[in-house]
């Protein structure tokens, strides 16, 4: 078969809804042009989606910066006594809640560091206080690398430890930590830390729990195709099995700062928005596909919502991980600019929760909003703070 007729028989696929195999998704890896994957992508967002691009009001918390592992595309983490090394107050971390609480924030965003000399006990609290005080505030909170950790501190099963931090306030879990599934790649960019199998565990046990979470893919490293296509299956098929995953975020690899990026160079605009493409294509079974502004730059994610993403990520404030390897983008946008981008790329902007719940702002007060389920033929539901 020519490679014509080869791409022609996956875009046949794609329009008919059939499911795409690792050897297609391979396929468009090494021999599709950005265009026809660019066409495709859209073809399915658009199906799923509609002309709406999602946003959020939020902010993020990383509480400590102090990491017992040493992931070699790290640039955040740092040593027990090393300078650059924090762990905030209670204080303070009720402050950055109350910040966000007062920007009218639906959600905060919490990860961090495994500190190695913090018990389990202080990352329960954290969720505990901020719920308590701020209980409109949607936490989202711990990666399956965290998840992974308090395991081993406490010794208790996951399972445990999920539902105790549910009952606490936990909302939700972020997709961070699952880099590269692939053990050939782990090995060499975040050994000792949580696994593929691990990771997914994690989230499996919470979706059983009734719980939502996102994922992941670290890519434009050492990784190679084949790589990358096996991480979306090996999502894929968890999401066949639960449900529970909402949406997808390729995160694009920074160098600065960590010792992987010596010799590695960012991903182009081309790259981002190639697996941007390909994450659509092969996920047929997650609603959504995420550009991260923070990691693409703003730009790439405005191009982006015609490559297969349906969300532009929000406000973000205080975002540390991504900035410690070399992001140049902005800390945060506000609500305008963020509509602004949206309009211009041609998507009708729609603000969500972190639950994909629409958000219907009080014009008089950007602190009270009412909330609207996805389907516009839903009733609007009682002010939610």
């Amino acid at each position: 078969m020519t490679l014509a007729n080869r791409l022609a028989d996956i875009r046949d696929k794609v329009y008919a809804g059939v499911r795409l195999t690792f050897d297609d998704g391979l396929f468009l890896e090494h021999h599709a042009d950005l265009f026809t994957l660019g066409e495709l992508a859209n073809f399915v967002r658009e199906k799923k989606n509609g002309n709406i691009t999602y946003y959020n009001v939020n902010q993020h918390l990383n509480p400590t910066n102090v990491c017992v592992y040493r992931c070699a595309f790290c640039s955040f983490r740092a040593d027990l006594k090393s300078p650059r090394g924090y762990v905030m107050t209670d204080e303070e971390i009720l402050q950055r809640a109350r910040e966000a609480s007062e920007a009218g924030a639906t959600e905060l965003h919490i990860v961090g560091g495994l500190h190695h000399l913090l018990p389990y006990e202080w990352y329960l609290n954290i969720i505990r206080m901020i719920h308590n005080a701020f209980p409109q505030l949607h936490l989202k909170a711990w990666t399956a690398v965290e998840w992974d950790w308090f395991e081993r501190i406490t010794k208790r099963p996951t399972q445990e430890l999920l539902a105790e931090m549910k009952a606490a306030g936990l909302g939700s879990l972020p997709g961070g930590g699952a880099e590269i599934f692939h053990p050939e790649v782990r090995r060499k960019i975040c050994d000792y830390k949580a696994d593929a199998e691990q990771w997914l565990r994690v989230h499996r046990e919470w979706h059983r729990m009734g719980g939502r979470s996102n994922a992941t893919m670290l890519y434009g490293h050492i990784e190679k195709p084949e790589h990358r296509i096996d991480h979306l299956l090996r999502l894929r098929a968890l999401q066949d099995e639960t449900g529970g995953f909402q949406t997808f975020i390729p995160l694009a690899f920074h160098p600065s700062n960590n010792p992987l990026g010596q010799n590695i160079p960012k991903p182009s605009g081309l790259m981002d928005l190639k697996m941007i493409a390909i994450s659509r294509l092969m996920l047929d079974n997650f609603p959504h596909i995420k550009a991260y502004w923070q990691m693409l730059t703003v730009k790439v994610a405005q191009v982006a919502q015609s490559f297969g993403a349906d969300d532009i990520d929000g406000t973000v404030v205080h975002e540390k991980i991504y900035h410690a390897a070399g992001s140049d983008s902005p800390q945060q946008l506000t609500v305008a600019e963020l509509r602004r981008l949206i309009e211009e790329a041609g998507r009708i902007p729609v603000e969500r929760d972190t639950l994909y719940n629409h958000i219907v702002r009080e014009p008089a007060d950007v602190t009270k909003w009412t909330i609207r389920q996805p389907l516009d033929t839903q009733p609007l539901l009682e002010v939610a703070s």
